[in-house]
Parts: C-alpha cells; sequence; structure tokens
C-alpha cells in the first residue's frame, strides 16, 4: 500500500499466501490521502503537537501502519484485526510499545480526550452507535472526525447515526467508489469529560442502548427460556436468528460431562445452553469478536448459577489456542462473511482446527445454510459426515474423529 506516510507492506491474518484478499481498501487510501493533502474545501488534518489520534474500526491496521509515526490509537472488536496489526508493525519496522502505538478493544476504556477521531464504517450499523456513544464524551470542540468507507457500506442511516449522536456531518465526492465522512462535534453529541480543557456537555444526548437482554421462546430447543445478552455488533441482536434455533433443536441434549466448545460463540447461547442441560460439562466459548466473548460471559452469568468455574472465555483464531486432543465435543455455527467479503475460508479453518483439537471419537457439530456444501469438506478432512437435521435451509452435520480411518492424531 502506497501512502503519502509512506509505502507498506500488509497482510490479512491469519496469513494465507492463496488468499487474494488485500489488507486494504480504497477506503483506507482516500483517507489517508485526505489526511495529508486534504478533500475538496476540507484542508489536510494537523496530526502534530502531541493530539491525540484514535483509530475506530481499522480493519487490518492499514491506517495504525501508516499513521504509526504519530503515536495513534487503535481501538478494534477484532482479535484477527489486533493480530495483524502487530504483524504489519512488525513488518514495517514499528513497535506497539506504549511510546508508539497503544492497540484497544471496544470493551476496553476509550482514552480520555481524542483530537482527531478516523472511523472505518463497520459492517454492523449497531457496532458503529455503540462506539460513537462510548466515544462521544472524549471528543472536545475542536475535535477533527472522518470517516471512510466504501460507497456501499455508507447509507442514510450511517449519515444519521453521525449526526445524532456527534453533530453536523456531510459525505464527500465519492473516489475509486469510496467515500468520506466529516463529521462536526457538537454540544449535542459530546458529553465531556470531567476536568478535559475545551469539552462540552450533552444536551439531551441519546443514551447508548447497547447491551441488549432478551429471552429465548418455548421453540428455541434446549436454549428454550435461557436469557440471551447481546453487546453491540453481534448477530440478530434483539431475537434468536433461524440457524441457531434450528441448531438448538438438534444439538444432543446430555453431553455426560464432557468438554466441549462453542466456536465463533456470537452471544454464547448454545454453550450456556449445554452448561444448563449438563452442569457436568466444562464449556469453552472462543470468538474473535471482543464483543461476542463480552456477550458470552453475560449470557452465561445470567443463566448458569452452579459452577461457574467449569467455563472458559477465550477471544482469538478459532480453537487455536486449545491443547491438540483435549475437546470432546465442537459446536460451530461458521460465518461466511469476512467483513464484506464472502468466503467459506474462515469455516474451512474452523474445521481443521476442530479436528487438530478434537480427542479420537470426538465429534464436531455445525450448523450452515445448505448451499454451503460443507458436507464435502468435512468428509475430506474428516473421512466422514452425516446429516444430524435438515430443513430446506438449514442442516446440521455431524463428523466424528475416528483414528482407525485417518491414522493420525
Amino acid at each position: 500500500m502506497t501512502t503519502p506516510f509512506g509505502s507498506y507492506e500488509l497482510t490479512r491474518f491469519p496469513q494465507d499466501p492463496r488468499d487474494r484478499l488485500r489488507a486494504w481498501d480504497a477506503a483506507d487510501e482516500y483517507l489517508l490521502h485526505h489526511l495529508d493533502s486534504g478533500t475538496g474545501d476540507r484542508g489536510p488534518v494537523d496530526l502534530g503537537g502531541g493530539r491525540q489520534i484514535t483509530v475506530l474500526g481499522d480493519r487490518w491496521g492499514a491506517l495504525t501502519t501508516a499513521l504509526a509515526a504519530h503515536h495513534p490509537t487503535q481501538i478494534t472488536d477484532s482479535s484477527l484485526t489486533r493480530s495483524a496489526t502487530m504483524a504489519n508493525l512488525d513488518r514495517a519496522g514499528v513497535g506497539t510499545a506504549k511510546d508508539t502505538v497503544t492497540l484497544l478493544t471496544t470493551q476496553d476504556e476509550p482514552p480520555a480526550r481524542i483530537d482527531v477521531l478516523l472511523v472505518r464504517v463497520p459492517k454492523s450499523l449497531a457496532l458503529l452507535e455503540d462506539q460513537l456513544h462510548r466515544l462521544a464524551p472524549r471528543l472536545h470542540a475542536d475535535s477533527v472526525v472522518v470517516g471512510a468507507g466504501m460507497v456501499k457500506e455508507i447509507h442514510t442511516s450511517t449519515l444519521r447515526l453521525f449526526e445524532r449522536i456527534l453533530g453536523p456531518t456531510k459525505t464527500s465526492l465519492a473516489e475509486k467508489k469510496a467515500r468520506l465522512i466529516f463529521c462536526t462535534p457538537s454540544a449535542a453529541g459530546t458529553a465531556g469529560v470531567a476536568g478535559t480543557q475545551g469539552s462540552r456537555t450533552a444536551q439531551g444526548a441519546s443514551a447508548d442502548p447497547w447491551p441488549v437482554t432478551y429471552t429465548v421462546d418455548a421453540e428455541g430447543g434446549s436454549g428454550a427460556g435461557l436469557t440471551v445478552v447481546n453487546h453491540a455488533g453481534i448477530f440478530c441482536a434483539d431475537r434468536l436468528d433461524v440457524g441457531t434455533r434450528f441448531f438448538l433443536q438438534s444439538i444432543p441434549n446430555n453431553t455426560n460431562g464432557a468438554r466441549v466448545v462453542d466456536l465463533g460463540c456470537g452471544n454464547g447461547v448454545v454453550g450456556t445452553a449445554v452448561a444448563v442441560a449438563d452442569p457436568r460439562a466444562e464449556v469453552v466459548f472462543t470468538d474473535e469478536s471482543y464483543q461476542a466473548i463480552a456477550s458470552a460471559k453475560a449470557t452465561f452469568r445470567a443463566n448458569v448459577t452452579h459452577d461457574r468455574d467449569r467455563a472458559d472465555f477465550l477471544v482469538g483464531d478459532g480453537v487455536a489456542m486449545l491443547d491438540p486432543a483435549s475437546v470432546d465435543l465442537v459446536l460451530c455455527n461458521p460465518p461466511f462473511h469476512s467483513h464484506q467479503a464472502t468466503t467459506d475460508a474462515t469455516a474451512l479453518r474452523m474445521f481443521a482446527q476442530s479436528r487438530k483439537v478434537l480427542r479420537p471419537g470426538g465429534e464436531l457439530w455445525v450448523v450452515a445454510n445448505r448451499h454451503m456444501g460443507y458436507h464435502t469438506h468435512l468428509k475430506r478432512l474428516f473421512g466422514n459426515s452425516e446429516v444430524a437435521a435438515s430443513e430446506p435451509k438449514f442442516v446440521v452435520l455431524r463428523a466424528v474423529k475416528r483414528m482407525e480411518r485417518e491414522g493420525r492424531p
């Protein structure tokens, strides 16, 4: 990626030489060009003089890496983004020491004062809403707020969020199918920080509606009656999505004290259903999203009163952090999107990781849209795959790790 701040070799994470998707796009390039040279009647942005720069929603660390000399703070919901950022910074010869780049999650306390806020518009409007609410009190009258996204990512509802939470908002002309968002913090949008010079106090600013809580209805299978807590950005915020509902109607009701992984756990309703049905089960919740793990913890604690220590909550790359042959059952509702791109790469990586951590005789259960054709991948990987349940749109597949067939752990 060539920018006014330098040229950088960037990769996504996990790094795959076969992956043709870039670690940046035209929106990143447009934003960096604007910061250096300005756009239209808006001049370049002053990044010097010790100004605090916060980058929200950086996809793979492109913005953070290019601006590393200005000591930015990155805020992300994705542990994969965080890992990609660290790798890209290291490749650029920049460390992540406290005096260079600060890496925060969407669950961390944001900087006390933000002078320049750069926002890569996320796929989830809810996550954007939540984060703008969290960051608004840290802005002040002279803060510069610039958003960026591809044209297909920026809608009227996106601009209305900026306007309602922060202040007056305009957009740039499109360039290479990318667009910028210019927002001027106002008294109605910034609540102010006690003791921060130049901050403002909100007058009637709306409250952050996240997280959202609901109860699973009677048709929710083994999840019926559970209280579910969804932080912003988790799929299907106010009800059980159709795929998960079908999965909960299909998974084993008695795991017989097994070690169970809720892989890509989201709000954790599947793993929590297992823990409630089998108090002896040891459940591991894993997801690459910090918002998801926060949701899973809240869902678990809202429903499980017995031996809460028998659950682990891990943020990271699938089950890569677990020991080989240490798990009895993996339950997975894999995603088939990476930001705006449709791909089965994440699901296939989850399946391969699952095989590695399963004990001989251990099982992987997967729910997916029927058209994804995951049964062929499971047969190639495990040597077997069977349909545990099906309906016109979804299918639940079961694969068993069989040592005698595969001849290796």
